[in-house]
C-alpha cells in the first residue's frame, strides 16, 4: 500500500466531531470526485468514480446514511493498470436535487456552486472535516522518506481557491497551481503538511513521517560528516604531496645537510610518514610538536627554497 493510500484510509476512519462533520465530508467526496449530468429538465444523475476503496466504502456509508438515497455500485477491473475502479451511481429519484442543494453542489435556483457554500462548513469541525474528505477524494501525500509533497487534485479554479482558503483558515498555507485539465491545491512546507494532517485526525501518519524525518536528519547528517573527513583526507593529502615535492626541491638544491636540526627531522618525519595530515603527522614526532609548529617549518622551508632559487 502506498502511503497515499495509508494516509487516505485513515481520515475514512475518523470520527465525526458533530452531527454535520459526516455531510462536510460527503460534500467534499462528492465535489471531488463526483459527476453531475443532467438528464432532463430538472433531473439529474450523480457519479463517483474512484480506485480508492477509502472513497468507495465512505462514498456509499454516507449517502445511505445521510441522503438515504438509492445508489448503484459497480466494480470494473482496468486491465491495462491491474487495479479496480469503484462506480457508484445516484440515479435520478425524487430528492436527489435536495441532496444536491445540501451537498453545496447545486444552489436553491438549480445553478452550479463554484466555490464551497458556508452552511457545509459552518464549523470548525466541518471545515476539518470538509478538507478530510477532499484529501480523501484527491489528496496525494508523497512518501516522507523522500521529496514530501502533499497536494489534492480538483476540478474548477474557483472550487480550488476556495478549497485553498478553507486550509488556509486552520493556519496553512495551500496555494493552487493550474494542470492540463485540473488545478492542484498544493502545501509546500513539511511542518505545514504535518500541521494539516493534524488538524484532519492523521495523527498515525503523522508519527510515521516524523520517524522518517528523524532517520533522513540522521543519514543527512552521516553523509554530511563523512563527505566533510573525505574533503579533510583530500585537503591533507595534497598538502602532504606539496610537502614532499618541496622536500625533493631542498634535496635537489643540495641544502639537507645545511638545514637546522628543526627541519631536518622534519624532512625525516614527513618522508617516514608521506600520508599523514600535519595534526597525525605532530603526533608521532618524538617528541611529539603540535600542527602549528609544524606548519612553520614547512613556511621556513619554502623561504630556504625560494632563497636559494633567488641565489642561483
Amino acid at each position: 500500500m502506498s502511503f497515499t493510500a495509508e494516509v487516505r484510509d485513515e481520515l475514512s476512519r475518523c470520527a465525526p466531531e458533530c452531527e454535520y462533520c459526516n455531510l462536510a465530508t460527503l460534500a467534499a467526496l462528492t465535489r471531488v470526485c463526483g459527476t453531475l449530468s443532467l438528464v432532463g429538465r430538472g433531473h439529474y444523475r450523480l457519479q463517483v468514480a474512484t480506485e480508492t476503496g477509502a472513497v468507495a466504502r465512505t462514498m456509499i456509508g454516507l449517502t445511505h446514511q445521510i441522503l438515504k438515497l438509492e445508489t448503484e455500485f459497480t466494480v470494473r477491473r482496468s486491465v491495462l493498470h491491474r487495479v479496480r475502479n469503484y462506480l457508484i451511481s445516484l440515479p435520478d429519484q425524487p430528492d436527489l436535487e435536495k441532496a444536491l442543494v445540501l451537498l453545496g453542489i447545486l444552489d436553491r435556483s438549480g445553478s452550479l456552486v463554484t466555490g464551497i457554500p458556508h452552511h457545509v462548513v459552518a464549523r470548525d469541525c466541518c471545515r476539518r472535516a470538509y478538507i478530510r474528505g477532499s484529501l480523501i477524494a484527491g489528496g496525494f501525500v508523497a512518501d516522507p522518506r523522500g521529496d514530501f509533497h502533499l497536494e489534492i487534485s480538483v476540478n474548477g479554479e474557483g472550487f480550488a481557491q476556495a478549497l485553498a482558503d478553507l486550509i488556509g483558515q486552520t493556519g496553512v498555507r495551500a496555494r493552487v497551481n493550474r494542470r492540463r485539465s485540473s488545478f492542484a491545491v498544493y502545501v509546500k512546507s513539511a511542518e505545514d503538511i504535518l500541521r494539516l494532517l493534524e488538524e484532519v485526525g492523521a495523527t498515525r501518519s503523522v508519527a510515521e513521517i516524523r520517524e522518517a524525518q528523524a532517520v533522513k536528519s540522521v543519514k543527512n547528517e552521516v553523509n554530511r560528516r563523512v563527505n566533510a573527513e573525505l574533503a579533510n583526507q583530500g585537503r591533507s593529502a595534497g598538502a602532504a604531496q606539496r610537502q614532499l615535492e618541496l622536500i625533493d626541491q631542498v634535496d635537489a638544491l643540495g641544502l639537507r645537510d645545511s638545514l637546522p636540526e628543526a627541519l631536518a627531522s622534519f624532512c625525516d618525519l614527513r618522508r617516514a610518514h608521506p600520508d599523514l595530515s600535519l595534526r597525525d603527522l605532530g603526533a608521532v614526532a618524538d617528541p611529539a610538536l603540535s600542527k602549528s609548529a609544524l606548519y612553520h617549518r614547512v613556511l621556513r622551508l619554502e623561504r630556504i627554497v625560494a632563497e636559494a632559487r633567488g641565489d642561483e
